[in-house]
């Protein structure tokens, strides 16, 4: 891959980027998000030139002939395919048609369970697609500043980002992290498990779409008031031909429960790693729940039953973590002490 940058800004216009498993999301200083798509890519088989990215490869996941592959080069939050990932967001760079001479400082997201070895190959993507400067952000951090927590008070603050390949969840003060604790369970577990529920009950093969469409349809992590039925298409594994069935959302909470209990069991193991001279902030100030998974009905309430602390989900959580790290672009000098200078051009 030639190193040389597919975009360029104008002085001043950094960016901010959203590298998610399930989406990316590019904030530019001053304009706000400036794009919002999903992270996969589709390629041609023979040649790996990318055929689309975004939306467009979305609608072709499980349906693309042998010529082409699509996929998702990013898993728990984490560069799998550095190459593609690269291709993936030079497509969705040029697309915000924007020209100047100077190449840009970028922040990058980051969960908390990276490991330094794709931290680099975060960093290193940046880099080729035309970042002069990366700095490195660990998730949780720009989701409480994204959600309006004063992370940079004496006071401490509570969050759990669920995005789709990680949970992050961390107790901030003074601007860092004073304890953390984080897994790779996102949503796309809890696809994966909706998608095992209905293989072992009715005998049908679900694709990742259809998976997600249950979860945002029926899923729950506590009873819902009215129960609701989805009804779902997939291919029968005895006939192999396409069946549609109904799934109920209390077999869907069930079916939920391993992925959420995670999650829970996560944040009862953060809370119980908080400082004796923070546990009162924590009681009153609560938990605030960011990132994708934070939309299950009835998560925030299970939590707050089983943890005994005060649990709410952020406003439009789905967008707190690329709010937080627009918020350092636009402000560097002040929020310059939460971010890891990474490579330099």
């Amino acid at each position: 891959m030639s190193t040389r940058s597919s975009f360029f800004l104008r002085p001043g216009r950094d960016l901010a980027i959203d590298l998610g498993t399930t989406s990316t999301l590019i904030h530019r200083q001053g304009r706000g998000v400036v794009l919002d798509e999903p992270s996969v890519v589709a390629v041609a088989a023979d040649t790996g030139e990318v055929v689309a990215a975004g939306t467009s490869a979305r609608e072709m996941l499980g349906r693309t002939p042998g010529s082409i592959r699509a996929e998702r080069p990013l898993r728990g939050g984490a560069v799998h395919d550095p190459d593609v990932t690269e291709q993936m967001l030079r497509v969705f760079t040029d697309s915000l048609k924007v020209s100047t001479v100077l190449r840009p400082r970028v922040v990058v997201c980051v969960p908390s369970t990276v490991s330094p070895l794709e931290r680099r190959a975060v960093e290193d993507v940046a880099i080729r697609v035309g970042a002069r400067r990366v700095f490195v952000v660990e998730e949780p951090v720009v989701a409480a500043i994204g959600a309006g927590l004063p992370v940079t008070h004496t006071e401490a603050s509570t969050v759990v980002d669920i995005g789709g390949g990680s949970t992050d969840a961390a107790i901030l003060a003074l601007g860092g992290v004073v304890a953390s604790r984080s897994t790779r369970v996102g949503g796309e577990a809890m696809d994966e498990a909706i998608g095992a529920h209905v293989q072992e009950h009715y005998s049908l093969v679900l694709g990742e779409r259809s998976a997600e469409h249950i979860k945002v349809e029926g899923g729950s992590a506590f009873p819902l008031a009215r129960p609701t039925r989805t009804r779902v298409r997939g291919r029968d594994l005895v006939t192999g031909l396409p069946r549609t069935v109904e799934v109920g959302s209390d077999e869907v909470r069930r079916a939920l429960d391993g992925p959420v209990r995670q999650v829970v069991d996560l944040v009862r193991g953060l809370l119980d790693a908080c400082p004796p001279e923070l546990a009162g902030d924590v009681l009153t100030r609560g938990v605030v729940l960011t990132g994708g998974g934070a939309l299950l009905r009835g998560l925030d309430a299970r939590m707050e039953h089983e943890l005994g602390v005060p649990v709410r989900v952020a406003d439009d959580p789905l967008r707190a973590v690329i709010r937080g790290a627009g918020r350092c672009v636009d402000d560097f000098a002040t929020l310059e002490p939460v971010l890891v200078d990474g490579r330099r051009f």
